[in-house]
């Protein structure tokens, strides 16, 4: 077992400064923020000090080897069966290995990576690389009823676009001709019988033993066979192992009929292996130093030590660590499904889903997917983390690598009558306005500017620092100030234009607020997301007694069909990202074709307090 959790800790939650405006940033904000921190992950602390600086999962990892056992000394793991072959078996495997650490990713390959995933992924590979080893990409694909290439696909796209690369990329199926001829060893080791029950026979915590347990060897090997052969149908017969399991579990099925053809194998076999069987004999077989998986495995940690020493293989040891879960989210296979069916997301890869590929598609950055799995820490302790938080990780990444651009969600025109040009002039905006040896990029400015509506107000409440009669604002970047003069309506009397004169800004009082603008612009579409449900654990039945699909936020995608972005973004492609000043951060979104870019809202600029 793991036995001390290591949780990381997360300092920095406003996420980036805005662009300057002349508005100072409200320090309650800020302390709200770092509460709510506190309250939601362990503070790392120093003599009585929070800790300015959080461990890299590198780090981390490398601490925890200090808690595993080294390779070749599996029998010092508490709880680890010795048998008279161990010491030979494990000489062996050192002599393959040389040593080395080996860990592996064993998904299935039914449904797409979620956010859990990305931590299995990081400690998994992480632990292997903190150890100058490696990590073997294996899909367990035992179950050909619900695997299809798309997933197969996915994943290991996924697992590169998070930054690793596979030793190799290796399938339970690549072991299926070793796999059956140990089931028959394990046969004529009076270990494993042909049974009859029937599945539902077999459900809930008591079922009654097989009566077919004690038949003999020859017969359970004639009918195996049998079963090899295509002679029973679905569900006839199975192979169970001699064994009880930590759960009380007896007999667990090691391998089932299935006439579902087999994408790799087409229909050369018609009987498949299951987890219990297949996962610890993969891992010998790969010579695997350390099997790390999530906690609810453990119930099946004697039966994967017993099934090794039965057949008298090198047996690897199995640690396990908590799983990675959020708020907000619902990230079950059959539940997504569900959510597809209800016509509530689109996809997949909707970026309202918790999903990797969902992830990607909103615009955050691995980089933030991995620096978030080491905040969480590797634990013990199955973790529920609040989505502000991965959003702070997202936030620190993209301030540094996402240029900034202008865009206008509810455009306003705005005509400057006294523009001091007769043409357009080419405005300098930097790139990142923190670090100006990133560049820059140019913009046009003419007499006609679109600002955002919600930027001029006829009637400006107390504390209003924007546009208004009487109070002018500054355009961003620009060094002009515009003041009011005209407001033009429609027949329904809202507000169709505005006409302004325009100064420069140090020839005279210095604005309240500088606003962002676009001039000559491009037409884009953006969606904006909110949290898909209301409640922080729509599966909870006790806090959504209705369901999840009840408890779906139906506010939680607006799409803005013309918005206004400024010609800088205008070669943009999928997946690039920007920091649209004042709005937050967002993604080129794969829907975009030519003369018609459509952006993603990745995260907003600051948490919404309200949120925390």
């Amino acid at each position: 077992m793991i036995k001390h959790e290591v949780d990381m800790q997360v300092l920095h939650l406003l996420g980036p400064k805005t662009e300057a405006d002349l508005e100072k940033k409200p320090k309650v904000a800020k302390a709200r923020l770092e509460e709510a921190a506190r309250r939601t992950t362990k503070d790392v602390v120093e003599n009585g000090e929070v800790a300015g600086q959080t461990l890299s999962l590198m780090e981390q990892l490398r601490g925890e080897a200090l808690k595993f056992h080294k390779p070749g000394e599996n029998y010092k793991t508490p709880g680890y069966v010795t048998t008279p072959h161990t010491m030979d078996l494990l000489k062996q495997h050192m002599e393959i290995t040389g040593g080395q650490v080996r860990t592996r990713f064993p998904p299935e390959p039914n449904g797409i990576l979620h956010i859990g995933h990305a931590k299995a992924i990081n400690f998994n590979f992480g632990y292997a690389k903190a150890n100058n080893g490696i990590c073997f990409l294996r899909f367990d694909d035992t179950n050909p009823e619900k695997e299809e290439a798309k997933f197969f696909t996915a994943i290991c796209d996924m697992v590169a676009w998070l930054g690793y690369t596979p030793y190799k990329v290796t399938y339970a199926s690549d072991y299926f001709d070793q796999l059956y001829a140990w089931a028959i060893e394990l046969i004529r080791r009076g270990q494993a019988y042909v049974c009859h029950q029937r599945g539902e026979e077999l459900k809930g915590h008591n079922p009654p033993p097989s009566p077919w347990r004690d038949r003999p060897i020859e017969e359970s090997l004639l009918l195996f066979e049998a079963m090899r052969k295509g002679k029973f149908s679905e569900g006839e017969a199975t192979l169970r192992m001699k064994l009880v399991m930590e759960d009380g579990k007896m007999d667990p099925v090691a391998y089932r009929v299935k006439y579902t053809p087999h994408h790799r194998t087409g229909d050369t076999w018609c009987i498949y292996p299951t987890y219990d069987y297949t996962h610890c004999l993969c891992d010998s077989i790969e010579h695997i130093t350390h099997s790390l998986c999530t906690k609810e495995f453990q119930a099946r940690r004697s039966s994967y030590f017993w099934l090794c020493n039965a057949l008298d293989v090198y047996c690897p040891v199995q640690w396990e660590y908590g799983r990675l879960n959020l708020h907000y989210a619902v990230v079950s296979k059959r539940k997504i499904l569900q959510l597809v069916a209800a016509g509530a997301v689109r996809d997949w890869d909707d970026p309202r889903l918790f999903t990797l590929t969902a992830l990607r598609r909103r615009g955050f950055p691995p980089e933030a997917i991995n620096n978030f799995c080491a905040r969480v820490g590797v634990t013990v302790a199955q973790t529920t983390m609040e989505p502000h938080l991965l959003e702070a990780c997202v936030r620190e990444v993209l301030n540094d690598t996402a240029p900034r651009a202008m865009a206008v969600l509810e455009p306003l025109q705005v005509t400057i009558t006294n523009f001091p040009a007769a043409k357009s002039l080419d405005i300098q905006v930097p790139n990142f306005p923190a670090d100006e040896t990133k560049g820059f990029h140019e913009v046009p400015f003419g007499s006609i500017v679109f600002i955002e509506r919600t930027d001029f107000k006829e009637e400006p409440e107390p504390g209003y620092k924007r546009l208004a009669r009487g109070q002018p604002v500054g355009l961003r970047h620009t060094g002009y100030v515009i003041e009011l003069q005209r407001v033009v309506k429609g027949a329904s009397g809202r507000v169709e234009s505005l006409e302004v004169t325009c100064r420069r800004a140090d020839a005279g009082e210095k604005p309240k607020a500088f606003i962002h603008w676009v001039s000559q612009p491009l037409t884009c579409e953006i969606r904006l997301y909110e949290r898909l449900f209301h409640h922080k654990n729509p599966e909870d039945p006790a806090e959504v007694p209705g369901g999840f699909l009840s408890d779906l936020n139906l506010a939680s995608l607006q799409v803005v069909e013309a918005a206004l972005v400024d010609c800088s973004v205008a070669l943009a492609k999928p997946f690039d990202k920007f920091q649209f000043e004042r709005l937050g951060y967002f993604s080129v979104d794969p829907d975009s074709h030519q003369g018609q870019l459509v952006f993603n809202r990745t995260v907003t600029l600051k948490e919404d307090p309200g949120k925390v």
